[in-house]
Parts: structure tokens; sequence; C-alpha cells
């Protein structure tokens, strides 16, 4: 099981491995617009654990270009241990 954690509430949530964060986020507060990668309402700052998100998608690329520390929550998926985020 893979856990989020989200620091502005200090909320932990597990979820299966492999699953997309969507849900989770929306559930903690996280507006979603779009769900596609091209409205921005969904950016999270990944304060720790971006190495067990999937890579950056394309969408991703085209709308932040080189920022290392945020992603859109509607296009990621958790591979695996934590993730610190901050909304």
């Amino acid at each position: 099981m893979a856990k989020i954690i989200f620091v502005n509430t200090n909320e932990e949530v597990e979820l299966p491995d492999g699953s997309p964060i969507q849900e989770v986020c929306e559930k903690a507060g996280i507006p979603f617009a779009c769900s596609e990668g091209i409205c921005g309402s969904c950016i999270i700052e990944v304060i720790e654990g971006m190495n067990n998100l999937t890579d950056p998608t394309q969408a991703e690329k085209d709308f932040f270009g080189e920022v290392e520390n945020e992603r859109l929550a509607c296009q990621c998926k958790i591979k695996k241990g934590t993730v610190k985020i901050r909304f």
C-alpha cells in the first residue's frame, strides 16, 4: 500500500500501489476543474517522494516546463511508498 500525506491538514491516506491520486486529493480539498491537465486547478507541491509518483505526463510538461516540485494531481499515479504534498 502506498501513502499520501497532506501536510496542510496532516491527513494520511493509504491507497493501492499504482493508483491515481485524484480521488483522494479531491476528498482532501484540492479543486479539480478539467481533470485533463489543461486548467491547472489541481496543482500540488510535492514536498517529499517525487520518485514515488509516475513520471510527468506531456500535459504536465506543457503546463509547467521545467518546474521540479509541482505536479497536476489529475495526472499523477502513486507507484509505491509515501508522498508528502501541499496544496
